[in-house]
């Protein structure tokens, strides 16, 4: 039996697109320790997209970023004690407040000891200490449910719909359920986590050499857009372009049945990792032990990732930018979201290549002794 006994959950985790997938593994473990609950998700408006279709969710509300007094006076009014259990996964003032108001019983992820922060761990039956560089999210979010006293699932929970199918074969020019394809994802959403189009042209050669169909995506922005345009030009007439016309959904399924991902640090990436595909994520600034893609079928208390090196595990090459100052942990060399990286205007595309050989070589094995 769970500790703390429910029937309404509420699970906050209002942060980026990418860090919301990496509760899923949270709120499935929930979902096996309280089979009868309703278990409901508050997330940032635009954000809700990578849960659709989750099947451990009942209901998904959402806040603006920025919300005004009336939004937050609006979403006080829809959770105010409508929850048995509250569990915020970020360690900020909002969530914790929303919890507040949601549920009696709350069970939160708290930050390292201040004195201002005092009553974050005064009003929750029970918490776990925010590490923010020694410990992958997955596993941060993970020792909630050890504080529940429920089993872990370590399953990223992968958005779904009916339609995903139908639009990927209307929109797709080869059969993607039996062509060889490797998907591309250029545009992470900050400048200081981009590779160079140079490199993206030049590996979209390369896999055109080995026979395969080439698929870019990205979303509908246009600074986005433009951007395609441009790395277009250093790459095959025959790579498809599907930015903006897929929903997570449906990108999800295209990943499940690529040879191939190659993406930056950016949700996509998270997705194709965890739909089990060879994935190569290039890693420049970013800490991997902290947000590091977590691999498909992985299920240890034990981060996946080292904080320094180029690194397969399992389904997953994790190429690591250039430079001794590797991971900074900042925003680009200038430290705002729009500067470039050195470290990975710097990545060759011979140690991309590489990276994406061993992954498949790695790939191809593991299913030769699956079969056998």
């Amino acid at each position: 039996m769970p500790r703390y006994p429910a029937q309404r959950i509420l699970v906050i985790a209002t942060r980026q697109i990418g860090d919301v997938l990496l509760v899923t593994p949270l709120i499935h473990s929930l979902r096996l320790a309280y089979p009868q609950a309703k278990i409901d998700a508050l997330v940032f408006e635009g954000k809700e997209h990578i849960l659709h279709g989750n099947p451990d969710i009942q209901q998904i509300l959402t806040i603006p970023e920025r919300p005004s007094l009336y939004e937050h006076l609006r979403l006080l009014t829809r959770i105010t004690r409508r929850y048995d259990l509250a569990i915020p996964t970020l360690s900020g003032d909002r969530p914790a407040l929303y919890a507040l108001f949601a549920a009696r019983t709350r069970v939160a992820i708290v930050p390292p000891e201040r004195k201002q922060d005092a009553w974050k761990r005064w009003s929750a039956a029970a918490w776990a200490e925010l590490d923010d560089t020694d410990t992958h999210t997955v596993i941060q979010n993970l020792r909630l449910a050890d504080q529940l006293e429920i089993p872990r699932s370590y399953q990223v929970i992968l958005p779904q719909s009916d339609e995903a199918a139908t639009k990927l074969s209307k929109r797709l020019p080869f059969d993607w359920q039996q062509a060889q394809y490797a998907v591309l994802h250029l545009t992470p959403m900050w400048h200081y986590k981009r590779w160079t189009l140079e490199g993206w042209g030049a590996l979209a050669n390369y896999l055109h050499t080995l026979g395969w169909e080439v698929v870019l995506t990205g979303s509908q922005a246009p600074a986005e857009q433009l951007y395609l345009q441009q790395a277009m030009q250093h790459m095959p007439h025959s790579v498809v372009n599907v930015a903006g016309h897929f929903d997570f959904a449906a990108v999800s399924l295209l990943l499940q049945h690529a040879q191939a991902y190659v993406g930056p640090d950016t949700a996509v990436t998270h997705l194709a990792a965890a739909s089990g595909t060879p994935t190569v994520a290039l890693f420049g600034p970013t800490n991997p032990v902290k947000w590091g893609p977590w691999p498909a079928h992985y299920a240890q208390d034990k981060n996946p990732y080292q904080r320094v090196g180029t690194q397969i595990v399992g389904n997953v090459a994790l190429v690591q930018g250039q430079g001794d100052c590797v991971p900074c942990h900042l925003e680009g060399c200038d430290q705002h979201r729009e500067s470039a990286s050195a470290c990975l205007d710097q990545l060759s595309v011979d140690l991309v290549e590489q990276a994406l050989n061993r992954v498949l070589d790695q790939h191809t094995l593991q299913q030769s002794l699956t079969s056998h």
